[in-house]
């Protein structure tokens, strides 16, 4: 084994054990490897990662929140600015900025960056030999185009140039997400339906290739009756049905490790379910819930809201913050934070 493909390998999976294995949307790495690039599927915005980390179908009018569906971009984001940061697990953090203009009355496009860094980790030769400390990181440049197919459907591409480095290695990679989605106000009710991380690698880090973790998503979100309550249902993993994970039991040392690939385990794990309750269009609240992630964390000490997460915003004159919040297991409590504005307004 060289020593890049040896470096690559540990590299990927101290990434991946400590950056993307407690958060929802992501695989942990110790059930499913099958993937590189899973920093791909952690969302930028509060609503979404409140929302139990994947949902493709809310409607807002915060820049932020259009990270995962391109068909949710329109011409009310015009002039309007969004700032991301994500304290996430040990030293890592995440920081993004977007920007997005209307393109004539049925149109819009937005472009982003993201950055992804997981701290220092000490480096090593094929020996064990310390080599020094290095900083991995990921970026992703993107661009956003959307268009009004009719009065209720819009479609939209988001095309992402991916950069990472780990030490001297680096790769890149480019992908897409190709989304639709359909909104009736009136009944309140939005679908939509994505293919996301659609790509491949373009520069490798050494002889292997690697492959982007590409789904398919489908998702609905509806209000009832009077009640201020958009309840939400999203479908991921779709290229795959069988997601099995290890059950460790009470988690003594005594505990056998037992398989779980059921319908019924199977069916939850490729649901997430969620509720934000909007009283008015100056604040929000939601709370959602990745079977996932609570199934997932079972290989760790999770905590009793492994699984769920929730999320705040408020809009003030010119300025929107919001906040989302998750625990996936006992020694993770991971905080997220959004800034919008809308330039033309000052």
């Amino acid at each position: 084994m060289t020593i890049s493909r040896l470096l690559h390998s540990t590299v990927r999976l101290s990434l991946l054990s400590v950056a993307f294995g407690a958060f929802s949307p992501i695989d942990a790495w110790s059930q499913e490897s099958s993937t590189a690039y899973n920093f791909l599927n952690l969302p930028s915005s509060t609503l979404t990662y409140g929302l139990g980390g994947i949902n493709i179908t809310s409607i807002e009018d915060d820049i932020n929140s259009i990270d995962q569906n391109p068909s949710l971009l329109g011409p009310e984001v015009e002039m309007q600015l969004g700032v991301n940061y994500m304290r996430y697990i040990g030293e890592s953090n995440f920081a993004g900025v977007k920007f997005g203009r209307r393109a004539g009355e049925h149109g819009a496009w937005m472009a982003g960056v993201q950055y992804f860094g997981y701290g220092t980790i000490k480096g090593a030769d094929v020996n064990g030999i310390l080599t020094g400390d290095f900083s991995p990181k990921d970026m992703v440049l993107s661009a956003t185009y959307s268009h009004d197919i009719s009065d209720y459907w819009r479609g939209g591409a988001t095309l992402k140039y991916i950069y990472s480095s780990y030490d001297s290695y680096t790769a890149m990679a480019i992908a897409t997400d190709l989304g639709v989605n359909y909104y009736d106000p009136e009944r309140n009710v939005s679908f939509s339906a994505v293919i996301a991380n659609l790509g491949g690698q373009v520069k490798r880090f050494d002889r292997r290739y690697d492959r982007l973790p590409v789904d398919i998503r489908l998702g609905i979100s509806k209000s009832f009756g009077s009640l201020p309550v958009i309840w939400s249902v999203t479908a991921w993993n779709l290229t795959k049905w069988h997601l099995p994970f290890y059950d460790n039991g009470d988690g003594s040392t005594s505990s056998t490790p037992v398989i779980k690939d059921k319908f019924g385990s199977n069916l939850m794990r490729h649901l997430v379910f969620a509720a934000d309750f909007v009283p008015s269009e100056k604040f929000h609240i939601g709370i959602g819930y990745n079977y996932k992630t609570r199934t997932d964390m079972s290989t760790y000490k999770r905590s009793f809201l492994s699984g769920f997460s929730a999320c705040a915003g408020l809009n003030i004159r010119n300025f929107g913050v919001g906040i989302a919040l998750s625990q996936p297991h006992n020694g993770a409590t991971t905080i997220m934070l959004n800034l919008s504005t809308k330039l033309y307004e000052f």
